[in-house]
């Protein structure tokens, strides 16, 4: 008989890899001093087997690519269905979320745009004008959306754009990991964070990772079924599927109707395709809605449902990173460099200066996620933040998660002009370059009155400041 393997090959070898990780961070004192998830870890050995290793064994990176793609969503889905951590969301802290996403996707294209000008006017002047939106691409929306979007610029006459996408988005990654544990080593040692979070963290448990033989046992979930019945966590693994088939099926018909709409209606269906776990967190929270209306609110497990969230993240953020191709774009490697190198240095700046300002508690945990999510993906962000918010208490992540779905609605002009610069440089029309700009500017316009708007008076009365939140007693009390 003929059974597939791939898909447990693949996981028995990113297995491997977080239990060696495991084991690098409880026994080498470099990765407990500076916090870096076993996951991070696990990716980059991941990242030079599947590049230099399995090439030889006729292995590929397709299985990871798909696991990225569905435990994303499922982690959104436990997320919704847990009982709200930190307090209920709020539309104000929702669209303050939003708002950063937006602002961050405006800035690397301002950011990106305006290099390659610069460069197309010094020393490459047959650069491509599009090639700076590579950054928003590579940076915010990640590797999927980076490099589909590149194959199709391929089909209009940029040779390689495809990987130059992937060059982006592996630069956004080493950004987020290596970044995103200097950010939160820097904001500890600054007092970024609130006190009693610094006290969990500064634990020996923490540091190695591992919880030591005599050391008590946490408690990780409660039973809610009769185990002679079903076991627990297979009913709680049974709803987030059923939730996911509900995605597909929701998706399918929205496919199905978009396609009246002609090349633009279907272009539009394979960008909500890319965005499953937004729908599916809705989706989740429906579902959650009904049974909880029906009196079975008592079903769902939070400590069951966070186990999901855990597993999903760890294997997922592995799977991201050991992903990553190494293929290096040797033509373009100055202004890849040159334009990557600024726009993580600025996307750093503006993350952390804003994040402090906009929001009204948990800043730092917030600034991380969000500085996770606008240099990788969404899966670096979750993983960076669970370094310093282990259980996902505070409603960053799932603030985080329902901003994302917001964010979605108002970038959708930008997703549909994305291709204006290629059009133009393909037919050698400048309007199509001063048309993207205009855009530009409405998002620019837009986010300067929504950040007015959302933050408190005073809020910006320290500019030269890169951190503008702090914490006092009082604060820890209320917390």
């Amino acid at each position: 008989m003929n059974f597939h393997w791939n898909l447990f090959v693949n996981l028995g070898l990113i297995s491997i890899t977080l239990m060696l990780a495991t084991l690098v961070r409880a026994r080498i004192p470099f990765f407990q001093k500076f916090l870096i998830p076993n996951s991070i870890t696990a990716g980059f050995m991941l990242l030079l087997f599947y590049n230099f290793g399995a090439p030889y064994l006729g292995m590929d990176t397709h299985v990871l690519e798909n696991l990225i793609y569905h435990l994303l969503a499922i982690s959104f889905i436990a997320m919704s269905l847990r009982n709200p951590a930190g307090g209920k969301s709020t539309g104000k802290r929702i669209y303050s979320v939003a708002i950063m996403i937006i602002t961050s996707l405006t800035f690397q294209a301002i950011i990106g745009l305006g290099l390659t000008a610069l460069l197309i006017v010094t020393f490459f002047p047959k650069l491509f004008p599009s090639f700076g939106l590579f950054v928003p691409l590579g940076y915010e929306l990640g590797p999927g959306q980076a490099f589909s979007i590149g194959k199709g610029w391929e089909s209009l006459g940029i040779a390689g754009a495809g990987n130059i996408g992937l060059t982006f988005a592996a630069m956004g990654y080493l950004w987020a990991c290596f970044g995103g544990v200097y950010l939160i080593n820097y904001g500890i040692k600054k007092g970024w964070l609130e006190k009693r979070h610094l006290k969990k963290l500064k634990s020996i448990d923490t540091r190695s990772g591992v919880i030591a033989r005599n050391e008590k046992k946490l408690e990780g979930a409660r039973l809610v079924t009769e185990t002679e019945a079903i076991d627990s966590m297979s009913f709680h693994v049974g709803m987030v599927l059923f939730v996911y088939l509900l995605t597909f099926l929701f998706l399918k018909l929205i496919t199905y109707l978009l396609s009246f709409a002609g090349p633009s209606g279907r272009e539009l269906a394979v960008n909500l395709w890319g965005l499953s776990f937004i729908f599916a967190a809705i989706i989740a929270l429906l579902f959650k809605k009904i049974l909880t209306t029906f009196g079975l609110g008592h079903l769902f497990d939070s400590g069951s449902l966070t186990r999901i969230v855990g597993v999903s993240v760890d294997i997922m953020v592995a799977a991201a990173i050991g992903a990553i191709s190494l293929v290096i774009v040797i033509q373009y490697w100055i202004p890849i460099l040159t334009v990557g190198l600024v726009a993580g240095v600025i996307t750093t700046i503006y993350v952390l200066w804003l994040t402090s300002r906009i929001f009204d508690d948990h800043h730092f945990q917030r600034a991380i996620i969000i500085y996770g999510g606008s240099t990788g993906t969404m899966p670096t962000g979750l993983a960076l933040l669970r370094v310093i918010d282990p259980q996902f208490e505070t409603p960053a992540a799932t603030d985080y998660m329902y901003g994302s779905g917001l964010s979605f609605i108002f970038l959708i002009p930008f997703i549909l002009a994305i291709n204006l610069p290629v059009y133009g440089y393909v037919r050698g029309n400048p309007l199509y370059y001063w048309m993207t700009a205009g855009i530009i500017l409405v998002y620019l316009i837009f986010v300067t009155i929504s950040i007015k708007v959302v933050t408190k008076k005073g809020s910006f009365g320290n500019l030269m400041n890169l951190w503008s939140a702090s914490y006092d007693e009082e604060e820890e009390k209320s917390a």
